[in-house]
């Protein structure tokens, strides 16, 4: 059974259609969005219904599944309608405008047993599916920390985004939940310490353009990342178990195991430069290969492997077309609005240590 699926929103959708078209298992059948024009104008490239009202949707179409990307002030009240139906929905990141609505969106999905999950794409590239693999398997043991560079992040005045967040704090989301994926939710909220920096000068105030967080896991693992306003992208995660080390540059789309000691001669450290090469020699090739495979013979998963959004919403409808559990629970969105609403009062208030969360809103 294929699911019939609709796009709400306009602004932040078109990854949404694109990776919708891509997957096999949904038929794209409807657009909904308050700019009339801007929903017509979809429906007629794509060969769907258009609608300017989300009631109108819900009334007229008999859906399967559902895709927010709206602004995310609106998420949580047309969550809520979508559930009350009993459609499964699937939320552009950040899920909701504040951890206040995120957990009201988690008391839903408890009270009706929905099917809500968070448009987490990044968790879902080549690289971090290698990762992920990887750490379930084994490879490096028990994980012990988790570190994430992400340099490249756009400046705060690079553009606006809407939704009451600047360029910067609007992309904060996908280096957190990274982190959150490899390494496990916060201990508790107070846990999460966190410190920002402003090294620009900018026509608009901003409190922060660089910030960095670190918690502990219930488990013990000690996790960190810092996310840098910069021009020139470098992201790097580096997992640390008691077996060995994970290197996943998430530029590159590599992933370099080091599970050995290579201190121990000129020969073996050169080595290690070596397992870096073949990291990335391998995924080139290996993307490479999808390219020339869609290229050539019109392949239908060659895409989705390359697309993170596509592949995460293949995994998706196939949790919902099974009854089986969300790729990604609203916790853990819920968890990357605490974490950005640290950093937030953090850099208001100028200091680098735990601080009460903020939840009135973005």
């Amino acid at each position: 059974m294929t699911l019939e699926t609709a796009v709400v929103g306009g602004v932040a959708s078109e990854s949404h259609f694109s990776g919708l078209q891509a997957c096999p298992a949904t038929e794209l059948v409807a657009v909904c969005d308050e700019d009339e024009s801007r929903a017509r104008e979809r429906a007629t490239e794509y060969d769907i219904n258009a609608y300017a009202d989300f009631e109108g949707l819900l009334a007229r179409e008999s859906l399967d599944w559902i895709h927010l990307c709206t602004p995310v002030g609106t998420r949580l009240e047309l969550a809520r309608m979508a559930i009350e139906d009993g459609i499964p929905v699937l939320i552009a990141s950040p899920v909701t405008e504040s951890v206040a609505e995120a957990e009201e969106l988690e008391r839903l999905v408890a009270e009706y047993d929905a099917h809500v999950s968070v448009a987490h794409n990044r968790n879902f590239s080549p690289a971090m599916r290698d990762a992920r693999r990887r750490i379930e398997d084994g490879t490096v043991g028990e994980v012990r920390s988790v570190d994430l560079l992400s340099a490249g992040g756009t400046y705060p005045d690079d553009g606006p985004r809407g939704d009451g967040a600047f360029e910067f704090e609007a992309g904060l989301s996908h280096p957190i939940y990274t982190v959150l994926t490899l390494g496990g939710y916060p201990s508790s909220p107070d846990s999460v310490q966190s410190s920002a920096s402003l090294a620009n000068e900018y026509t608009w105030e901003f409190d922060y353009g660089s910030v960095q967080f670190q918690y502990t896991t219930d488990d013990g693992v000690l996790c960190s990342g810092t996310v840098l306003a910069s021009g020139v992208p470098h992201e790097v995660v580096r997992v640390h178990g008691d077996r060995g080390s994970i290197e996943i540059d998430l530029v590159a789309q590599s992933v370099t195991v080091l599970d050995r000691d290579y201190q121990g001669s000129p020969g073996l450290r050169v080595l290690a430069d070596v397992n870096h090469i073949l990291g990335r020699l391998q995924r080139t090739v290996e993307n490479l290969v999808t390219v020339a495979r869609r290229a050539l013979d019109d392949d239908r998963d060659a895409p989705r492997t390359l697309d993170s959004h596509s592949y995460q919403f293949g995994e998706e409808a196939r949790a919902i077309q099974r009854g089986e559990p969300p790729t990604v629970p609203v916790a853990e969105g819920t968890w990357t609005l605490r974490v950005i609403e640290t950093l937030r009062a953090g850099a208001m208030t100028g200091e680098e240590r735990p601080v009460p969360l903020n939840t009135d809103g973005m």
